[in-house]
């Protein structure tokens, strides 16, 4: 199976809501896959934590190839470890569509964005609450997307960040239209439009759909909740 529709495909139907599979139900995993594309999500995100860079451990290459192969849908797969220049290879082979890598873990991003770009993939860079757009600007030409948390990365239960929507500003003001923003933690029905407003066009949610009875009546509603006049 491919990794999915292409990048050019995903930007085009902007604004983009991901389910985070961190809070699918992994005991039916192919289950909760099939069950949030039926729904209508059009990407999916991943959440690869290691125990080192954050103060969590999630999964790796067996679930991204285990959700691969049963969607189509890009999957968006976050990268929260040290040294991911390691393993950038191995998740575009597991069918990583999106890859992003966080400033704060990298001396120079600039080789792994191209390399994850040359091997086929749209590469992102991300950026944690306190750290400023001025550290990431050296290298949005090299970005498909930038990614702005508006939580902590690693920890659950934090609140949303509304101070972090002035650097989604600033980023979308200085990106082209080509290169998306995204925003992830805490988004939900409640912080989703603020975030649209201030430029965000991908948006990872997790509680705000697995923790919901009907996924695709919150999926519509979160759509609905990101439009805006552009």
């Amino acid at each position: 199976m491919s990794n999915g529709l292409t990048f050019a495909q995903l930007r085009a139907t902007r604004p983009v809501i991901l389910p985070s599979m961190l809070l699918c139900d992994f005991g039916n995993l192919e289950r909760e896959v099939r069950a949030v594309e039926e729904a209508g999500a059009r990407a999916l995100h991943l959440d690869i934590m290691d125990g080192h860079f954050v103060p969590n451990i999630t999964y790796g290459f067996t679930i991204i190839e285990a959700v691969r192969r049963v969607t189509e849908l890009p999957l968006d797969v976050h990268l929260m470890i040290t040294n991911p220049e390691k393993y950038i290879p191995q998740f575009v082979e597991s069918g990583a569509g999106l890859i992003s890598i966080h400033i704060e873990a990298v001396e120079d991003p600039r080789p792994l964005l191209e390399q994850i770009r040359s091997l086929g993939s749209a590469a992102g860079l991300v950026l944690n609450p306190p750290t400023p757009v001025s550290a990431v600007e050296p290298y949005l030409e090299a970005c498909d997307y930038v990614l702005a948390m508006t939580v902590m990365p690693g920890y659950g239960g934090q609140k949303f960040d509304e101070s972090v929507l002035s650097k989604v500003r600033e980023l979308r003001a200085m990106l082209p239209p080509e290169v998306l923003v995204e925003v992830d933690g805490g988004v939900s029905a409640e912080t989703i439009a603020a975030c649209a407003e201030a430029g965000a066009e991908m948006f990872v949610t997790g509680s705000a759909i697995f923790r919901t009875p009907d996924y695709a009546a919150s999926l519509v509603e979160l759509q609905r909740l990101a439009q805006v006049n552009r």
